[in-house]
């Protein structure tokens, strides 16, 4: 780098400056949305439309389309493919959200990104979202890969990665999860999410519902597009290193999308299917799914955050032997904790605090509303004292959750290298 360009931002003035100049809605909420897609056509305009340059596949859904996305990305790199994958949020490293055949982007790819661009992206004033997903685009199409795996952020249409023209879409499942932004039963959430559906291209849908089934459908005659339920077509299910009960649904939707790449042209055998989905944490870095902390006590983390979340990991611990558990959970503040906690064990050990966020329901106001409840707890200043105090009083037999926010997750997981 020239010695004379010397006002380019240190990696961490420029994630301090992406963080702090602008709203981003995972951490401070409402403020942040953006209703339409003008800004993000016009960076991508500014940066001579990146996201043309590579191939892609939109992912969307209310729970499981981070797994889906690294699954397919897993798959996809085994089969010999250069894949970027565009993913949100990151638990413990801004560069998480983008990644090159498993590997985050490095340092000097953000600061030079940013430092190029800043003075458009003040000019015109465009969120954290809009410029991170700016940075995917032009990072996928300078490495020239064969195919991107682009998640959505929220909702679909007014998604800002909504600007591609994918090879399919895939829509994981519909639930009630940020119901300001997207509406407040099924039937509109699942209009939001089929935003993605472009025209001529096919899109697999995860999950039917009677609410959601004809909305998508409708969609798709309107796009003149092939639409195709998951759940239809039986296939092998394959061993997986992601083992959330959940990944069988996830894996059944990823395996039909590979089934469509593959009559597009994209080779793909059984063997590479079979060796993605066994390694997808070790090609892609994926975290914080029913992901095993440590053993003796088992100790496990989750980042599901809704209610059709939530009851799935209900069901996983279950499934689990042990003489206590010990749950260490904290919240954002939109959250209906109450509900959310009716849904999970209530003879459990529960260890209460706050992930350090803006947007995250404090400690008094947990006590508060839950002062009337007859659950087992404790609360505490800090997640990391909630977590202590949890593997203190823990046994062997006994097992440890961790959940309730990707925040609180994000918090306890030991970074990245």
């Amino acid at each position: 780098m020239p010695k004379s360009v010397k006002h380019l931002l240190t990696y961490s003035e420029t994630i301090n400056w992406l963080f702090s100049q602008l709203p981003m809605y995972q951490r401070v909420g409402q403020v942040a949305y953006r209703k339409d897609l003008h800004n993000i056509k016009a960076l991508s305009a500014h940066l001579n439309h990146p996201e043309q340059k590579f191939k892609s596949i939109h992912v969307g859904g209310t729970n499981g389309k981070g797994s889906c996305s690294h699954m397919l990305a897993s798959v996809l790199q085994e089969s010999g493919y250069k894949v970027g994958l565009y993913t949100s949020p990151h638990l413990k490293d801004f560069r998480e959200r983008i990644r090159v055949n498993g590997q985050m982007i490095s340092k000097e790819n953000v600061v030079d990104f940013i430092s190029q661009h800043k003075a458009f992206f003040e000019k015109e004033n465009l969120s954290f979202f809009e410029m991170t997903v700016g940075l995917a685009f032009q990072i996928f199409a300078d490495k020239k890969v064969d195919i991107a795996i682009i998640e959505v952020g929220m909702g679909g249409r007014l998604d800002a990665t909504n600007i591609i023209k994918p090879e399919l879409a895939v829509i994981t499942n519909i639930g009630l999860d940020h119901t300001k932004f997207l509406g407040d039963n099924l039937k509109q959430i699942a209009k939001e999410k089929a935003g993605i559906i472009k025209p001529k291209t096919p899109v697999v849908i995860g999950e039917k519902r009677p609410e959601t089934e004809p909305v998508f459908r409708q969609t798709a005659q309107n796009t003149s597009s092939e639409i195709y339920f998951a759940e239809d077509h039986n296939f092998k299910r394959f061993v997986s290193d992601l083992k959330g009960l959940y990944q069988t649904k996830n894996q059944q939707t990823v395996l039909k999308a590979i089934d469509i790449l593959k009559t597009q042209g994209w080779q793909i055998s059984e063997e590479q299917i079979a060796k993605g989905l066994s390694n997808v944490i070790k090609n892609t870095g994926f975290q914080g799914r029913w992901q095993v902390l440590s053993q003796n006590p088992l100790c496990v983390a989750d980042t599901a955050h809704n209610l059709e979340g939530i009851k799935y990991v209900a069901k996983q611990l279950q499934t689990l032997n042990y003489k206590t558990l010990h749950m260490v959970m904290g919240f954002v503040n939109d959250k209906d904790v109450k509900s959310t906690l009716k849904i999970l064990p209530q003879d459990a050990v529960y260890y209460f605090s706050a992930p350090k966020i803006p947007r995250a329901k404090r400690v008094e106001d947990l006590k508060d509303e839950l002062q009337n409840t007859s659950l087992q707890k404790q609360f505490f200043l800090t997640l990391e004292e909630a977590f202590e105090s949890a593997k203190s009083e823990a046994q062997l037999k006994d097992v440890i959750f961790v959940g309730g926010s990707i925040f609180t997750v994000a918090e306890l997981l030991t970074e990245e290298k």
